[in-house]
């Protein structure tokens, strides 16, 4: 049994790690059923919307239990250290895209577009896709000199709230009677924009601590 077991503690976070990209793709695939024309639009709309906001929460608890096994069996490897980011950035990242995604927008009678449904507007996706760049370039660097980069407690409450606002937003944009409930669109808008503002200031603690590990690093060929 032992010998059994080893093996699978292994195997079992990565394999959850693959489990989240591939329910990823099925978000992503039920998301753009969720806005396909024809009869009977607005319940299909309603239907493959909240299955893609339950595939969405399948795929959050799959990210933060391969990473829990990984730490309590003591198998964490290069892969996951790898693909659980990696993982992570094309859920989110993708989710945003998404939601900010003209099948989202809302247009009057002249063609313009005057809001959006998710509350999400393209350029918040920028926002967090530079925020994720920036800090992966920060942690190359200091990482390449031997000294470890993890994530701080603001990278940690960042990547929590996305997980809340994302399936939040899409579930009350597909659902009209919450998507035309006062309450519910206010706090539709309080989730993004708190993401979008959480995720810019999140860099912060990560340019002051790269900034102090760099001038306290040598680089190679340096004398310490």
């Amino acid at each position: 049994m032992i010998m059994m077991a080893d093996p699978m503690r292994r195997n079992l976070p990565n394999a959850l790690t693959l489990l989240r990209l591939i329910l990823a793709g099925a978000f992503f695939a039920t998301m753009s059923l969720s806005v396909v024309r024809g009869d009977g639009f607005e319940a299909s709309r309603q239907f493959w919307g909240n299955l893609s906001v339950a595939l969405f929460i399948l795929a959050a608890v799959t990210d933060g239990l391969d990473g829990y096994l990984a730490r309590r069996w003591k198998v964490v490897s290069d892969f996951g250290r790898i693909m659980d980011p990696f993982c992570d950035k094309v859920l989110i990242l993708g989710t945003f895209a998404y939601l900010a995604s003209p099948r989202f927008a809302i247009i009057d009678p002249t063609g313009q577009v005057v809001g959006m449904q998710t509350r999400v507007w393209a350029w918040m996706v920028v926002v967090l896709i530079a925020r994720e760049l920036l800090v992966t370039s920060i942690r190359g660097v200091v990482e390449a000199r031997g000294v470890p980069f993890g994530a701080d407690w603001w990278g940690k409450s960042k990547m929590i709230l996305q997980a809340v606002t994302a399936p939040a937003t899409l579930f009350i944009a597909v659902n009209q009677t919450f998507a035309t409930s006062p309450f519910f669109s206010w706090l539709q808008l309080v989730l993004v924009w708190a993401t979008v503002a959480v995720t810019a200031i999140s860099v912060l603690p990560y340019l002051v601590r790269g900034r102090r590990l760099l001038l306290q690093t040598p680089t190679a060929g340096e004398d310490p």
